[in-house]
């Protein structure tokens, strides 16, 4: 719920400062601690408790897309996970998937799972322009 209300305030402008300060609010999670603080000590966990906290301190001290991506991987540990939240939030708030990272990513896509991203953008009225291949 954290990360999806994160996604819906970001595409509604709102700024990190508001996103954390809802997310501390309404879920208790603390963000007293910065990323380097949390590295060497972070370890795979798959509960929601640990791994959203986590991803969403990425997104928060992010500077666009790929280094929100980027901070979330290198807290090892459940990286996909990580990486999924906080590119999802950082895609929100960043206003898309670069044009860099986007076609050459969804060319690795088979036809089907391509066409999935690209209706999921269409039935949500997500602009998809920055994501196609061609």
């Amino acid at each position: 719920m954290a990360t999806a209300g994160a996604v819906v305030l970001a595409r509604q402008g709102d700024t990190k400062a508001q996103i954390k300060a809802w997310v501390e609010r309404t879920f208790g999670y603390s963000f007293e601690h910065r990323l380097d603080d949390l590295r060497p000590s972070y370890r795979f966990d798959e509960s929601c408790q640990r791994t959203v906290p986590a991803a969403l301190l990425a997104f928060f001290e992010s500077h666009d897309y790929e280094d929100a991506i980027r901070k979330a991987i290198s807290l090892g540990g459940d990286a996909d996970t990580l990486a999924c939240i906080a590119g999802g939030i950082a895609e929100a708030h960043y206003g898309g998937i670069p044009v860099e990272i986007a076609p050459p990513t969804l060319a690795l896509l088979d036809a089907r799972l391509r066409g999935v991203v690209i209706a999921a953008y269409g039935r949500y009225n997500i602009p998809h322009a920055r994501i196609r291949t061609a």
